[in-house]
């Protein structure tokens, strides 16, 4: 089961991919990742999942990373009496507290926050943008605002207010209780919805105790502003473009996307690039010349993941979908301008001994021709140094530590075996040599590149480096 490229996908699991055999499908055409979406779903829904996705693990002998996402405060109107409106441009229409159904001239707005946030001229964003509302008029539980642009509006849609940074922490009551489910679950990874300010994070950490990582999506313009602070302070980040795509102008969401992706990858963490990549194989059986670019782009821009969303959760061709990302993918490292173009960002390695030791492996492994660089790591710190440098060879992660190789399965240019522990350096050197040789990462008389920390066992400490030739 190893994978002849380097980034990685995500695929959601939903209606069209919660059975044994598709789940199989998708993870035998090339999913390395499955995302657990709770914004749909019940509890008991995804622990199903979730022990068949585990089942394979044993079944394949490789570890699976499972990513839970949590819904956030998601804002959404209340409900209409005839289940929708239809809405003229210019017209007025009031938003309130009152819990009545709504009709064409009102609706229920149930957050208090964002009447409490509003200012006279205030764009209101409905239906992912479908319908746009100036407010000309507002109190305490109360906007009176006029249509600028839409026609049709039904229940509960969702709400967005253009640069406006709400008072509202990421983690709802429904979050917590996810979150808590999720953690028993055994999840690798908690991915936080609308993080807007580095101190979103701190709330996180509390409740999560180090059982999982954190996966910050950046989906709110005001998260920009200090986009370097809350990078630092996640484990890894998602460009969630579906949102951030709403809230902003969409001529800026690319070069967003870009800055994102390039952050990520000067500190180190890891970054899926996610929404409508493959859209139309929702109900096609294959994509647009547009989304093949798409995807491309981010494997160029050097994205450690991309995510397949709608399209496996509950399209008609889920395992269509991951086999085509494969193959764009796996078609994009393969070009001749792949390696010039994700280096041109050079990413100087920060002043440390474990950074300077990754730097060299890269490059060390391409001067010799080595078969792999591989890395023995206790929390993945390593790993992610090594993958930092986008090397031009495979990352063949050894660690006693299943949650670590489940977690790394995120990581680009990472293949993780979970192996026990080491206690000398020449067992190092041989068990590094022997699963290459098994992995098919190398063949006898090949070179291996191998960085380690000594002690054994001690996490971050990385400050060995070793030219082996397997026997």
């Amino acid at each position: 089961m190893r994978r002849q490229r380097k980034a990685k996908i995500v695929a959601t699991l939903g209606p069209s991919s919660s059975s044994l055999t598709r789940i199989r499908s998708l993870f035998q055409t090339g999913a390395d990742v499955f995302r657990l979406n709770f914004s749909h779903g019940e509890q008991s829904e995804q622990l199903a999942r979730m022990q068949l996705i585990r089942q394979l693990e044993e079944e394949f002998g490789r570890p699976i990373g499972v990513l839970a996402d949590m819904q956030g405060p998601k804002l959404r109107l209340g409900r209409f009496a005839a289940g929708k409106i239809a809405l003229k441009r210019g017209q007025s229409f009031r938003l309130d507290r009152s819990e009545e159904p709504g009709d064409s001239k009102r609706v229920c707005l149930p957050h208090p926050e964002i009447f409490e946030a509003l200012d006279k001229s205030q764009i209101l964003l409905l239906d992912d943008g479908k319908v746009s509302l100036q407010v000309v008029g507002h109190g305490a539980d109360w906007a009176d605002c006029r249509l600028l642009s839409g026609a049709v509006l039904s229940d509960r849609k969702g709400v967005n207010l253009p640069g406006v940074m709400l008072p509202i922490s990421p983690l709802t009551a429904k979050d917590r209780s996810d979150l808590s489910f999720a953690l028993d679950m055994g999840v690798d990874w908690i991915a936080l919805s609308f993080v807007q300010r580095p101190e979103d994070l701190a709330e996180a950490r509390k409740l999560i105790q180090g059982r999982a990582q954190i996966l910050s999506k950046i989906e709110k313009p005001s998260a920009l502003e200090q986009l370097h602070e809350i990078v630092e302070l996640s484990d890894a980040v998602m460009v969630a473009r579906g949102d951030l795509g709403v809230e902003m102008p969409l001529q800026h969401l690319p070069r967003w996307q870009k800055k994102i992706v390039r952050k990520c990858r000067s500190l180190g963490k890891p970054v899926i690039v996610a929404t409508q990549m493959l859209e139309s194989m929702v109900s096609a059986p294959s994509p647009t010349r547009a989304e093949v670019s798409d995807v491309a782009t981010a494997v160029y821009d050097g994205a450690d993941a991309v995510m397949l969303s709608a399209e496996s959760a509950s399209g008609r061709y889920p395992a269509q979908a991951v086999s085509t990302m494969s193959k764009v993918i796996a078609a994009t490292e393969r070009d001749r301008f792949f390696e010039p173009i994700v280096h041109a960002l050079k990413i100087e390695p920060e002043s440390t001994g474990p950074d300077a030791i990754a730097a060299a492996a890269a490059q060390v492994a391409e001067t010799t021709g080595a078969g792999a660089i591989v890395c023995y790591t206790s929390s993945g710190a390593t790993a992610k140094r090594v993958a930092r440098e986008r090397p031009n060879v495979p990352i063949l992660v050894l660690t006693e530590k299943l949650e670590t190789a489940r977690s790394l399965a995120l990581l680009w240019g990472a293949h993780c075996v979970q192996t026990p522990d080491i206690a000398s350096f020449p067992e190092m050197v041989e068990k590094a040599g022997r699963i290459a040789l098994e992995q098919g990462f190398a063949s006898k008389g090949s070179r291996l590149v191998v960085t380690a920390g000594l002690p054994f066992g001690t996490p971050g400490a990385t400050n060995v480096l070793r030219i082996a030739r397997i026997g």
